[in-house]
């Protein structure tokens, strides 16, 4: 039944769209897609998922910063007390706040209210129950049958508790033990998102004179979208860097678990890139280190020389952050490093959850080691190759997964039948998330569904030539075509070299 906003209907029935349940989180338009009660029902749902799992029944709620998350939370709230949940809340937040007080606080579970970089409109909850993980697809397939059935069960034992003292206890443990030979000047471009809450005083306290830009807290966002994969973003806080002759620029996400760098020249760094920097870092002071990407990200983690001496291993999976999360904690990886700007460090660096602060505190810590040298020259000592931002034209949730199912039994079947692209050979059909085609030369191209919005995602890379990387495009978006229902791109294809 359609529940439409300012209605009785709204304020008295359960309105909850299934599309909302994505592979490991959970998104909705409101209030087109969710209602107040709808919101109520899925707190009751998790609270009840959490007694069936046999999982402590306590968990971390907080909010990002947009007009109705507050409201949402305590929707939410609702539903989880009367499943009989302890709720310890930590108010206005970013999601690696919440997960820090998972650990701070002695407490299993996680609910975070935030639709991350999504445009004003949505709103979501990314959720764990297993420190330092989040849900992936079989947990979210249960929360979401619990719901679409209201098979919840009510329970005595559900309480409430504010904490105030998260915040600062999450920017003292982030710059504990950090300190800077090199006086580093950073710019740190918040997208007047709830990252501002923690960024630039970490990075001060760390040592940093910092550039604040778009760092007043708007839930309106009124410069750009705050989204450090978002080609908008970057060229603002490009503007920022030139202006005030800084030595690196931070751009971070809504929510504040990922985090975009711009060079002392301006150029953007795209975050696979910036994985193999880091990757070269901390390997050569963690020997055999074993990493975790996504199959969004460059090659260069196979085939970069100072990976090679170091005796790094990469391993290559699935795209989205619950996964990379769960794939560093199963293998023991130093650290995972996702195209999309989640990074994940495991000890002795983190605790194994994405947080784009501590990114930009381990950037600046292997910028500070490499004394006269600069962000740029770091940048420069990688092998060219030419790569795309991730692309996304629009796809209908109720399509996506059909039409990618379809476009990787295309190209294994050029494959199997030994047919060219490019004049080249097919070398490697990665399927493991999508399908990513991989040519003799190194070119490679990639089509899979996004996890968490109505769209599909394109990143294509060649070792050879900007043109190659234009070509190895226009043969995906030529198959992509063919397809109804497929929209526009939501950026350009430019070109990060």
């Amino acid at each position: 039944m359609s529940v439409h906003y300012n209605t009785a209907e709204f304020e008295t029935e359960i309105h909850i769209d299934p599309f909302g349940f994505r592979e490991y989180d959970a998104r909705w338009l409101y209030p087109d897609n969710i209602n107040l009660r709808g919101v109520q029902l899925l707190g009751q749902a998790l609270g009840t998922l959490l007694h069936r799992e046999d999982i402590q029944p306590e968990i971390i709620t907080g909010h990002d910063y947009r007009s109705y998350s507050m409201t949402i939370k305590q929707a939410l709230i609702i539903g989880l007390m009367s499943a009989g949940v302890k709720v310890h809340d930590i108010g206005l937040c970013t999601t690696p706040a919440a997960y820090f007080a998972q650990f701070e606080l002695d407490c299993p579970a996680v609910a975070m209210v935030t639709a991350s970089h999504n445009e004003n409109g949505w709103t979501g909850v990314k959720m764990g129950a297993h420190r330092p993980l989040t849900f992936g697809p079989e947990l979210m397939n249960k929360l979401k049958e619990i719901c679409m059935k209201g098979d919840t069960e009510i329970r005595q034992g559900g309480s409430y508790e504010y904490h105030d003292h998260i915040g600062r206890n999450y920017i003292a443990d982030l710059v504990q033990g950090v300190a800077l030979d090199r006086p580093l000047k950073v710019v740190t471009a918040c997208g007047n998102g709830t990252a501002a809450l923690y960024a630039p005083e970490a990075l001060r306290r760390m040592g940093c004179e910092v550039i604040e830009q778009d760092c007043e807290l708007d839930f309106t966002f009124p410069h750009v979208n705050p989204n450090p994969e978002d080609m908008a973003m970057l060229h603002r806080l490009r503007g920022a860097v030139l202006e005030n002759g800084a030595d690196i620029g931070f751009a971070f996400d809504g929510d504040g678990d990922r985090c975009g760098v711009v060079d002392e020249t301006g150029e953007e760094i795209f975050a696979d890139k910036m994985g193999v920097l880091l990757a070269r870092y901390l390997s050569r002071h963690h020997p055999k280190a074993q990493f975790v990407v996504d199959v969004k990200s460059t090659e260069l983690y196979k085939t970069d020389p100072v990976l090679q001496e170091n005796e790094a291993r990469t391993d290559y999976w699935i795209t989205g952050h619950s996964y990379i999360k769960r794939r560093v904690k199963d293998i023991d990886a130093l650290a995972g490093f996702e195209k999309s700007g989640h990074f994940f460090f495991n000890a002795p660096i983190g605790r194994g959850y994405d947080d784009g602060i501590l990114s930009a505190i381990t950037i600046c810590q292997m910028l500070d080691e490499a004394k006269d040298k600069t962000m740029s020259d770091l940048k420069s000592s990688l092998q060219n190759t030419w790569s795309s931002p991730t692309m996304s034209p629009f796809c209908a949730d109720e399509k996506k997964y059909d039409v990618v199912r379809d476009i990787t039994q295309h190209f294994r079947k050029l494959y199997m039948a030994q047919e060219k692209i490019l004049g080249r050979k097919i070398r490697e059909i990665i399927d493991v998330n999508g399908v990513r085609v991989v040519l003799e030369d190194g070119t490679w191209g990639l089509i899979r569904a996004s996890s968490n919005k109505p769209c599909l995602v394109v990143v294509v890379e060649s070792p050879t030539s900007k043109q190659d990387m234009h070509d190895m495009f226009a043969e995906l978006d030529k198959v992509l075509q063919k397809y109804d229902g497929i929209g526009e791109y939501d950026q350009k294809m430019e070109i990060a070299v």
